[in-house]
């Protein structure tokens, strides 16, 4: 393919790309995130794997156009559903998949275009969640369900600290957010958004440090990590204002801030559509 024409070739899949219709969270293509995978393998791009064609993405793609050999298509790889993807798969469907896995509430590590334990694990977690059977295997029916509007909170939110958001839900490099950040000094107070009970209240070994989860109706459960101090108990019954724990920097953290989080029967969800009291 000449230069013009590979030239072409991309605008015309980028033209596509911005006229795709969106979700109601405008997740991004998960196609387009694919090709930012590989952008990124081939030290082209390094922004967020997020399906947007951005400047930065339209920078790589431009001088992409410029290097010997390849096809836009080769670089997206094979499209999302034209096989079934089982452990150890790699190719563009692969990231395609791990995009909507990530933006329906299962994040699985970073989005690399390989069907490793993290993307198994996240995939049986959805399977279940959807109701299909958990075989582990990307087939039809798991693609169809992929294909569904993302989940939202079903229940107003309060904020559980009134400050402005600092990292938001969403892509973040070659990985996924599950929650929003908001940064506070140390000590300041952290309180229930949503009426429930206490089903965890410790510290973990994980990333989020010192945690508290709050279970209440229609299956959401409402998590607030990184705490200095918690205030609550495991089988505590909270309303809306209740202290749960004062914000911290514990567990995997670069300064003290409230990691947010809205999970939907196990399924991560963007919780500021939610915050309304």
């Amino acid at each position: 393919m000449t230069r013009s024409l590979r030239l072409a070739a991309i605008a015309a899949f980028l033209g596509v790309i911005s006229v795709t219709p969106a979700t109601a969270l405008a997740i991004g293509s998960p196609r387009l995130a694919a090709v930012q995978v590989a952008l990124r393998a081939k030290h082209l791009y390094n922004g967020d794997v997020d399906g947007i064609a951005g400047p930065a993405t339209k920078a790589a793609l431009t001088a992409l156009q410029k290097r010997p050999g390849g096809t836009l298509e080769e670089l997206a790889g094979p499209d999302l559903g034209s096989r079934p993807l089982v452990f150890g798969a790699v190719g563009g469907d692969v990231a395609q998949l791990q995009f909507l896995l990530a933006w329906h509430g299962f994040p699985n590590g970073t989005i690399d275009g390989a069907f490793g334990w993290h993307v198994e694990d996240a995939l049986v977690r959805f399977q279940r969640w959807a109701g299909i059977p958990p075989v582990g295997i990307a087939g039809p029916a798991t693609i169809e369900a992929l294909q569904a509007p993302v989940p939202t909170c079903p229940v107003p939110l309060a904020w559980p600290i009134r400050v402005k958001v600092g990292d938001p839900f969403g892509p973040r490099g070659a990985g996924f957010h599950p929650g929003i950040d908001l940064p506070a000094a140390t000590g300041s107070p952290v309180r229930a958004a949503a009426v429930g009970r206490v089903t965890f209240a410790g510290p973990t070994t994980g990333g989020y440090g010192n945690l508290v989860i709050v279970k209440g109706t229609r299956g959401v459960a409402t998590m607030y990590a990184h705490l200095s101090r918690i205030l609550a108990y495991k089988g505590e019954a909270v309303t809306i204002g209740t202290l749960l724990g004062l914000v911290g920097a514990s567990g995997e953290t670069t300064g003290p801030h409230l990691h947010f989080e809205v999970r939907i029967r196990g399924a991560a969800v963007d919780p500021l559509p939610a915050l309304r009291l």
